[in-house]
């Protein structure tokens, strides 16, 4: 009986993430924001509350996240990163400074402490690769000048993210400052072992997992990935962060093929984790923190802009191309999930789920409409604003009332 039940339960999930998607592809908008808003339907204080199957959303949700990190891993190589770390690093400072301390800051403005400090500061920094890589192509921008500034600030940030994470997993296990170092120097330590080897052996890593069969193919990078993440979980570092460097570390052929053959699974449970995220925030909770969540947002839409126009303006590109690229970095998403994941999971702060729900929900709609709309609003308003000086510039210079020139001339004569 209690099959049957998990079995239904999750068909209904799974059936429900597919109509919400299709629903969001029709309206050309992001599902990230459906499958939260089915998460809080389905979770505890929910419409339709769920028991049986929600361990097994939760092994489900696991995967998703590793997946997200490997499909993301996947779109780099060894040598795309260094280059992008030489060459776009200041703009990878710049977007940590005025995104991730505005966090911090409303967390200890919250009086949240230091931990839920460096989780909210990740959740506010980190854009979302996938809302933002799906609007340019909506767009049509994929080959506009400014598109290269733009993934060069996501490739930074997903690199950091290999350093993030393990810090925050250290301080989320309430580990001392020895036993945080020692997890910080395993992460740096894999991470530069992963990106030598990708770059002096990748050649060798690739042919040894490459098949012409999809289905071993899928097999061997699928279980090659599960087994690093469960290794790198083990040593405290991070189950994604493990996945993220295998996806490093494959490339060419077998990094093509395992990105089209993965890209389903990944979409499937990428879904069951936003799902998960929503199960584990109760509805109730969300009214409470929602003023500062629009606070936070409209704060951090701001600084996200203003880091693509400046990273943008470095490059040499067009004022209109600046705006462009600062509207479209402003969507947050799967990572700042993932962040605040660990954190809910944790039990760190019980209103730092709700309001990093209130909080990607606002900006996962609000991304596309400023990379639509910021460079037209910013000319229509520049436009207007010459309008009124050129007006004020041409205005004729007031004279006197003929009456009293005449009066003036009466009195000369």
């Amino acid at each position: 009986m209690h099959s049957a039940v998990l079995l239904i339960e999750f068909g209904a999930i799974i059936l429900s993430l597919g109509l919400l998607g299709r629903a969001a592809a029709r309206l050309r908008f992001s599902p990230i924001p459906l499958y939260l808003l089915a998460g809080l339907a389905f979770g505890e204080g929910g419409l339709l509350p769920l028991g049986a199957s929600e361990e097994f959303v939760a092994t489900g949700a696991e995967i998703g996240v590793i997946l997200l990190l490997l499909m993301l891993g996947l779109e780099y190589t060894a040598g795309d990163l260094v280059s992008n770390l030489k060459a776009h690093y200041p703009a990878g400072l710049v977007d940590f400074t005025c995104n991730a301390l505005p966090g911090a800051a409303a967390a200890l403005l919250l009086g949240w402490g230091p931990v839920a400090a460096v989780v909210l500061a990740g959740v506010t920094w980190i854009s979302s690769s996938g809302v933002i890589a799906k609007v340019l192509g909506d767009l049509g921008r994929v080959g506009n000048r400014e598109t290269p500034v733009i993934l060069s600030i996501l490739v930074l940030e997903d690199l950091a993210m290999a350093v993030y994470l393990p810090i925050v997993t250290a301080l989320m296990a309430g580990a001392g400052l020895a036993a945080g170092s020692v997890t910080l120097a395993i992460a740096l330590a894999a991470a530069g072992l992963v990106l030598f080897v990708a770059l002096r052996f990748g050649r060798v890593i690739s042919r040894f997992v490459s098949s012409d069969d999809p289905e071993k193919l899928l097999l061997v990078v699928l279980g090659l990935t599960i087994l690093v993440a469960g290794i790198a979980q083990q040593l405290q570092v991070s189950a994604a962060v493990g996945a993220f460097l295998v996806g490093i570390a494959l490339s060419g052929e077998v990094a093509e093929g395992a990105h089209t053959l993965l890209s389903p699974l990944r979409d499937l449970f990428a879904a069951v984790f936003f799902v998960f995220f929503g199960l584990h925030t109760d509805p109730a909770s969300i009214p409470p923190v929602l003023l500062p969540a629009l606070a936070l947002a409209a704060v951090t839409a701001v600084t996200k802009i203003a880091t693509g126009y400046w990273a943008a303006r470095r490059a040499g590109i067009s004022v209109k191309g600046r705006w462009r690229a600062g509207g479209a970095l402003v969507a947050r998403g799967e990572f700042s999930i993932v962040i605040a994941g660990l954190a809910v999971t944790a039990g760190i702060e019980p209103s730092l789920g709700p309001l990093a729900t209130a909080y990607v929900l606002l900006l996962v709609v609000l991304g596309p409409l400023t990379a639509r709309y910021t460079e037209p609003l910013i000319a229509r308003l520049n436009a207007r604003s010459g309008r009124v000086r050129t007006e004020h510039r041409d205005a004729p210079v007031p004279t006197e009332p003929e009456g009293d020139t005449r009066a003036q001339t009466a009195v000369g004569d």
